[in-house]
């Protein structure tokens, strides 16, 4: 479960850490944001998909020696797409462009993120904000913040006054979920106050982190995209668990993280 409390040295050494993770994930930051500005054209979905590897490759060389000398024997997750359990161990989880397709559009929403699984448990995480500045950051045990600052969730206790918002499905998604996205939507239309629909999952999640969205909900889904935002929302007080309620881990088929007050509401709203 995201969030779990750590022996206090466990904690304190991985305290130690994030200042480095931190420190990466702003320069690759820095290096994207330099290559953002003009819609990136392109005609096929094989120029898409360059396009945004060029992005990744960019941020990658930044983010890999920097968080292998953190730790040396972290292995890494290759794509960021991946979902699912990991191996015994520690993992690096990261997405060096979250939102790449914004970034090629020219429009604000992406991040770079890094996040330290242990055993299939996040214990530390780093997302940063290129064109804003900040980075949202929590670690196991040791709470949420965002540039030092603690992060709590919405104190919102009826969902028919809370903002919520879910994540699009992938393109290449199969269809069942797709549909199960859509209907998802209709019932938070009418049970919600307001409803949000875009990508990255991060961004929303930071948001409920800090109060600003009540609950977001999502079907499937990488690890990359939704481990960051479960140890920050879990950290600033927030409920984190599958669409129906259910603990959630990596390998569940939905995906909730919301504040204590609406949780209920939502997984209500979701099971319909």
């Amino acid at each position: 479960m995201p969030g779990t409390l750590q022996t206090p040295d466990v904690a304190t050494g991985d305290t130690a850490l994030l200042d480095g993770t931190v420190t990466a994930v702003r320069e690759a930051g820095a290096a994207l944001r330099e290559r953002f500005g003009e819609v990136v054209r392109y005609g096929t979905r094989e120029e898409l998909m360059r396009a945004l590897a060029a992005n990744d490759d960019t941020a990658l060389e930044i983010l890999r020696p920097r968080l292998t000398r953190l730790r040396p024997d972290a292995r890494w997750v290759e794509d960021e797409l991946d979902g699912g359990a990991l191996p015994p161990g520690e993992w690096w989880v990261m997405d060096p462009a979250e939102g790449n397709v914004n970034h090629l559009h020219g429009l604000p929403e992406w991040a770079v993120t890094a996040t330290l699984v242990r055993d299939n448990q996040p214990v530390l995480t780093a997302v940063h904000l290129p064109l804003t500045g900040e980075t949202y950051t929590a670690v196991s045990g040791a709470g949420a913040h965002v540039d030092g600052r603690p992060l709590r969730v919405a104190p919102t206790a009826d969902l028919a006054l809370g903002i919520v918002a879910t994540s699009q499905a992938r393109p290449d998604e199969d269809e069942d979920v797709v549909r199960r996205v859509g209907s998802s939507i209709t019932a938070m239309l009418v049970d919600a106050l307001v409803v949000r629909t875009a990508v990255p999952a991060t961004l929303h999640l930071v948001n409920v982190a800090a109060g600003r969205i009540d609950a977001f909900w999502q079907f499937a889904g990488a690890r990359a995209d939704l481990l960051p935002g479960a140890l920050l929302v879990t950290e600033a007080g927030g409920r984190v668990s599958d669409a129906e309620g259910r603990p959630w881990t990596p390998q569940s088929e939905g995906f909730l993280a919301a504040a204590p007050g609406v949780h209920a509401q939502a997984v209500a709203t979701l099971s319909r």
